[in-house]
């Protein structure tokens, strides 16, 4: 089995864009959650960190994992229990940063993901295949990964300038439509840079 306990994901609801172009925090959903959670445990991830600056939501995460984790939940689903085991809250991407580097004794290389085709580029900062961010991840195991992912219409510009290192290449598909849910969008790049190498 590969040890991907150095790679961690991150689900930012801040800032983000909204369909006009406006910069918002949105709501955490139920599955965003539980499938993300799921998403890292099956594939032997650090972890997951849900980043929301809104106190209201984070309470509702809170209440959820508890009842997982400690709650009635753990007795009734214990592979629920696992996956919400390495599930986080975080104020800020900046707390994940720190918490990360405080963890691992150094800062962590940052991947942003986006469906904007020529984000990179608008941000100054490189692009990388899921080919390259697979070798990247193996290779520099004493070094931890946050893979960052966007709600609502992706990560604010000036957020990605700040802290990412690289810009991981868009999903594109077979048609010209490209709106992928977060979770969908999530499945796919951690299979294609995290996948066995014997299905592929």
């Amino acid at each position: 089995m590969v040890d991907y306990s150095h790679v961690y994901v991150a689900l930012a609801h801040y800032p983000v864009y909204d369909k006009n172009g406006q910069i918002v925090a949105t709501s955490i959903t139920n599955h965003d959650i539980h499938d993300i959670s799921r998403l890292a445990k099956t594939y032997n991830l650090g972890g997951y960190y849900m980043v929301t600056p809104l106190m209201s939501q984070q309470e509702l995460c809170r209440r959820i994992i508890r009842h997982w984790v400690d709650g009635f939940g753990s007795q009734y689903n214990h592979t629920r229990q696992q996956a919400f085991a390495t599930t986080y809250l975080a104020n800020t991407l900046e707390d994940v940063i720190e918490r990360l580097s405080e963890q691992f004794g150094i800062r962590p290389f940052v991947i942003m993901t986006s469906a904007r085709e020529h984000i990179a580029a608008d941000c100054g900062k490189p692009m990388l295949s899921f080919q390259e961010a697979r070798h990247a991840v193996r290779e520099k195991t004493t070094i931890p990964h946050l893979l960052v992912l966007g709600t609502g219409y992706g990560v604010e510009n000036n957020c990605i300038r700040q802290y990412s290192d690289v810009v991981l290449e868009p999903i594109r598909g077979v048609a010209d439509y490209n709106h992928l849910s977060v979770r969908s969008a999530a499945a796919i790049m951690v299979d294609r840079v995290f996948g066995r190498d014997d299905l592929r």
